[in-house]
This record gives structure tokens, C-alpha cells and sequence, in this order.
């Protein structure tokens, strides 16, 4: 399964058919534009990729890393991204947010700090699980494939 938001850089299209026995390209998400002002502007995604994004993250169960608070990542890094203590190194994930029951499939990026300390979301996800940008929710968060956790 490929997984939206894995690549953050615009790049032309592959043209390759796909069948059963092979799999579609990975979709890469445009850059924000630098007069990118709303929420709008800045969630470059397609609305193809906030499917499968929405899709995997519903049927991917993985490893529960714990729960984690998170604020608004870079409005100008696109994609869906968890910048979280709680791995090590790089990893594919799933967030859920409890208040809307909602999940996403998302790339999980090691930052430095204790498991206790904060994460930043990126704006595709947070708007995906339909949590606020203004708050700091409370997020569960799945290692899904390989990686490790601290």
C-alpha cells in the first residue's frame, strides 16, 4: 500500500497502468503556494488522496505507540505528518482523535524529546480527523509496518 503524503515535493505524474497485480503510483502532493493565506490554500492535497489517507488510516490496526498532545505543524509542509517523540525513526502510522471518532493514515517523523513531550500535526491531518487548529488535542498514535518506538 502506498501511503499519501509519503513525499512532500511536487513532481510530474507516473502514466503506468495498473491491473491486479500491480499497484498505483504513489500520488505526490503539491507544494503550497507562496500566497497560500487560508486553511484552503495551505491543504494542498487532493481530494484522492484525503480518501485513501482516511482509508488506510480506518483499516490499518498497528502498534499503539501511546497518546500524544498535538499542535499545528508548518501550514507551508504539506502531506500527512505526525512530528512526534514517540518513534525513532522514521515510520508509517495511523492517528485517531476520540472526540470525532475519526482516524488518518500519516508519516511518523522522530523529533527529539521525552515520550511525554508534545507533537506537531500536519494541516491535512488535523483537518482529516477534524481536530481544531486553535486547541491541542489529545491524539492516539499506531506505528503501522516497520519502525521502532522509543
Amino acid at each position: 500500500m502506498k501511503w499519501p503524503g509519503k513525499s512532500r515535493t511536487a513532481t510530474a505524474p507516473e502514466t503506468t497502468k495498473t491491473g491486479p497485480e500491480t499497484e498505483a503510483p504513489e500520488t505526490e502532493i503539491a507544494p503550497v503556494p507562496p500566497a497560500a493565506r487560508t486553511v484552503t490554500q495551505f491543504d494542498t492535497t487532493t481530494e484522492e488522496q484525503k480518501a485513501a489517507a482516511v482509508a488506510g488510516g480506518a483499516s490499518a490496526a498497528g502498534v499503539d505507540l501511546g497518546v500524544t498532545i498535538a499542535s499545528l505543524g508548518a501550514p507551508s509542509e504539506p502531506g500527512f505528518w505526525l512530528k512526534t517523540p514517540l518513534v525513532d525513526a522514521p515510520a508509517r502510522g495511523r492517528v485517531s482523535y476520540a472526540p470525532t471518532g475519526k482516524s488518518v493514515q500519516v508519516d511518523l517523523i522522530p523529533i527529539d524529546g521525552p515520550k511525554t513531550a508534545g507533537s506537531r500535526m500536519s494541516l491535512s491531518a488535523m483537518r482529516l480527523i477534524g481536530a481544531p487548529f486553535t486547541e491541542l488535542p489529545e491524539v492516539r498514535v499506531f506505528r503501522v509496518g516497520g519502525g521502532s518506538s522509543k
